[in-house]
């Protein structure tokens, strides 16, 4: 699901005095919500050799060894094993600090569940008494690190004595209780909503929401759960339930993927109904609807001999279901063309290499946070085939191909590259098939500058009548309106001075900036619309606020950008609030 309207955007959208009763209000309604569900989670018995926390308020801990505690190398060599693994999740707020130990930060932890020693543990793909890896604790902390519920992890060797190891395993919570307001604004759109989530239920890891939201398509009313760790096992579960304005969308999610590096097997099932009103846009208007009923789901099970020598090859095997229905809208004012009906049934196979790369960074697409990138190749094929004997309307085969790769330029220079094709080839031509590339480059200046550039394309080729290629203020073109300019294709240049400052306000948020450049447009012919206008450009600057307290979004963006060029209706300046995954 998209949180991007479900956060810190509504600190933009009111006068000073108001925004601060606003929160107040929100903060202590949180606070009384908290203490109506639930109190912090007991301590627990240590187990199987994995102690529970001692209650300390001590920073994280870096990744620096205490002294006496050998190297990984030398601790290979010896053919060490793991002791105790003590367990050690912290508390939102480091009262130990004087700065944090103020009342408001007292009583919020201890209201806020932390999260349980299990639900870590679980996680974990090390247990005491095997050998030590220093590759599997490597592993475990990036795992650890996509929780939303924590902030960051840590998991270093501590002591050592005759031949065993003891390792730490230190994390740090976040605020994860959201009842309040959003609103959000790109495009020259407004977005806004209601909600009430819980993204670590009972400190087991798990997510209930209800969310009241009005979009740029639909006003919707959802409900969610999912838990990635069901019955205490690395099978996701999830569902959830939309009424829409304009239809009603449900899912369902039972799935056991490769979870590790050396996983050995995979498998699950997934289902979608969805009845919804697409628009089609053209200039930043909407100019045409149709209703679509879009039926999927896919079974699937995978094998693969794990990590051998740097590498892992997985193989995955499944059947999917697919059928599109569309249909006018009986009271529709605006002129469309109904996409024809599509139902595609096929067994698909797919193999998958990953290159066992990934290095750690601090302050790139986040502030003061520590960030996760894959450096080594990962390349994923999958083919299948559709036909009438398995119940599809049409013969078709299906492709799709995926591949990424890192690279380090010299000390300071880092390139991330990505590439995918996809789509269908059927009556002796390819059918609704997307080329896509990507590159993003980061100079590092300082501890506290970098310089961004980016470069992306989609290239489209006998596109299905319900798929639009755009690009406008809600896909990187921070200075025109939403769904701009369609095509065949479209790419976008992003040229960026990035500065992440060390202000921390109310010990809640991190504060960055940027400076931004933004050139690009649509090619080719629109079949919906207006011939693509050429080359686009905007520049801007914008605030940055990293959420490094909340699971409730990672970075928020509050930009002003000016177009360049363009039609005369277009504004002179467009105002963005949104968040997003990176800087």
């Amino acid at each position: 699901m998209d949180h991007c309207h479900r956060d810190w955007r509504k600190l933009a959208r009111l006068p000073l005095w108001r925004r601060a009763a606003r929160s107040a209000r929100a903060a202590v309604f949180t606070l009384a919500l908290a203490l109506a569900i639930g109190q912090p989670a007991p301590a627990e018995e240590a187990s199987g050799g994995v102690l529970p926390s001692l209650g300390s308020r001590a920073p994280l801990v870096s990744t620096m060894r205490p002294p006496g505690v050998p190297d990984d190398a030398a601790l290979q060599a010896t053919g060490a094993r793991i002791g105790l693994i003590r367990i050690d999740p912290r508390e939102i707020f480091d009262t130990a600090l004087p700065e944090e130990n103020t009342s408001l930060f007292r009583v919020a932890n201890k209201v806020h569940i932390r999260t349980r020693h299990d639900t870590i543990e679980t996680q974990l793909l090390f247990r005491s008494g095997e050998t030590y890896d220093p590759r599997l604790l490597a592993e475990s902390e990036r795992q650890l690190r996509t929780s939303r519920y924590l902030q960051d992890a840590h998991i270093v060797p501590v002591a050592w004595h005759d031949g065993v190891v003891d390792i730490d395993v230190v994390t740090a919570d976040v605020w994860t209780l959201n009842p309040g307001v959003s609103f959000g604004r790109k495009g020259g759109a407004n977005t806004s909503g209601f909600t009430l989530e819980e993204l670590n239920l009972l400190g087991r890891g798990s997510q209930l929401s209800v969310d009241r939201s009005s979009g740029i398509d639909r006003d919707s009313t959802t409900f969610l759960y999912r838990d990635r760790q069901l019955g205490s096992s690395w099978w996701q579960f999830a569902i959830d339930y939309s009424d829409n304005s304009d239809g009603s969308a449900q899912g369902l999610l039972l799935d056991h993927d490769f979870y590790a590096l050396d996983a050995r097997w995979a498998g699950g099932g997934s289902f979608r109904d969805d009845d919804r009103i697409d628009p089609r846009y053209d200039l930043g208007e909407r100019v045409g609807e149709y209703r679509s009923q879009a039926k999927q789901g896919t079974v699937y099970g995978g094998w693969s001999r794990g990590l051998v020598d740097g590498h892992v090859l997985r193989y995955r095997a499944g059947v999917t279901f697919d059928e599109r229905r569309f249909s006018a809208v009986p009271v529709s004012t605006l002129a469309t063309v109904t996409p024809p009906d599509r139902k595609l049934v096929y067994p698909w196979v797919s193999a998958e290499w990953i290159e066992d790369d990934f290095r750690k960074a601090r302050n790139r697409d986040q502030i003061e946070r520590t960030e996760d990138f894959a450096y080594g190749w990962r390349a994923r094929a999958q083919l299948g085939f559709a036909d009438g004997a398995f119940g599809a309307d049409r013969s078709s085969v299906l492709f799709d191909t995926r591949v990424t790769r890192g690279l380090e330029a010299g000390e300071h220079q880092t390139w991330l590259f990505s590439a995918a094709l996809a789509g269908r080839y059927e009556d002796g031509e390819l059918a609704d098939t997307v080329l896509n590339g990507s590159a993003r480059w980061y100079l590092h200046q300082s501890d506290r500058r970098l310089l961004f550039a980016a470069l992306g394309f989609d290239a489209g080729r006998n596109l299905d009548a319900d798929r639009q290629i755009l690009i406008g203020g809600d896909t990187g073109l921070r200075g025109y309106p939403l769904r701009y300019q369609g095509g065949e294709g479209r790419w976008l240049f992003t040229l960026e001075q990035r500065a992440f400052t060390n202000w921390y306000p109310f010990r809640l948020v991190n504060v960055g900036a940027a400076a931004f450049v933004d050139v690009g447009g649509a090619w080719g012919d629109n079949p919906f619309g207006s011939r693509a206008q050429g080359v686009l450009s905007d520049v801007g600057f914008g605030l940055r606020l990293g959420n490094s307290r909340s699971a409730l979004g990672n970075v928020l963006h509050i930009d002003l950008a000016f177009p360049l060029n363009g039609g005369s209706s277009i504004k002179n300046m467009q105002f963005l609030v949104e968040t997003k995954q990176r800087f």
